[in-house]
């Protein structure tokens, strides 16, 4: 078993730099750390893109198979933790964790093939933001129509995780812009927030 073993079959012949360097890396992990080793022993990569941030810095963009999803995110946060100590350059990389998703065009007038709902652009757009924020929750969402016609969603995040997630706000914005098209900004509502202080007293 080597590096080539963390990326699908399909994928490991063509596989980019950037995906080598990130298979060799869950390799290593998976090598070195025992609490991780059983459960990545089992999970694959689907390919890893890079996403330019504004101020010079960078993401990556792990893509995972859509099958394999529900174990990744039982080691999410731990996996990607040892991933941004090998890849992050002191800071300068994020990670991100997504899964390979496809969009089906809608069919013509004169096709009767059915697509799957999970196949369509809004399905697989809001699949992938509920993948960026994991663990937290999407909590509400608005869109504002600017007056030059340009749409901006807001999208409100569960304020009990806004000290891990703050910080990743604009990564998240940025690299959901590169996967989309749209514009996003991610905020925590206050009035969620002062509704626990009371619960809590």
């Amino acid at each position: 078993m080597d590096a080539n073993s963390k990326l699908v079959p399909s994928c490991a012949a063509n596989a980019s730099a950037l995906e080598l360097t990130v298979a060799k890396a869950l390799f290593d992990i998976q090598s070195t750390n025992s609490d991780l080793a059983g459960d990545l022993r089992l999970l694959q990569i689907r390919g890893a893109r890079e996403v330019e941030l504004p101020g010079g810095r960078k993401a990556v963009v792990v893509l995972v198979p859509v099958p394999q999803l529900k174990g990744w995110r039982r080691v999410q946060s731990r996996v990607l933790r040892e991933l941004e100590k090998k890849l992050g350059a002191g800071g300068e990389r994020s990670i991100l964790l997504v899964a390979f998703r496809r969009i089906v065009a809608k069919p013509k007038r004169t096709e009767k093939a059915m697509r799957p709902r999970s196949r369509t652009l809004t399905a697989v757009h809001e699949a992938w933001l509920e993948d960026m924020v994991y663990p937290t929750e999407v909590v509400g969402k608005r869109i504002r129509v600017k007056t030059d016609g340009s749409r901006l969603m807001k999208v409100l995040l569960d304020p009990k995780d806004q000290t891990t997630l703050e910080g990743k706000t604009e990564v998240m914005a940025a690299v959901y812009r590169k996967l989309t098209g749209k514009d996003v900004v991610f905020e925590f509502p206050a009035a969620m927030v002062q509704e626990e202080e009371p619960r809590r007293k």
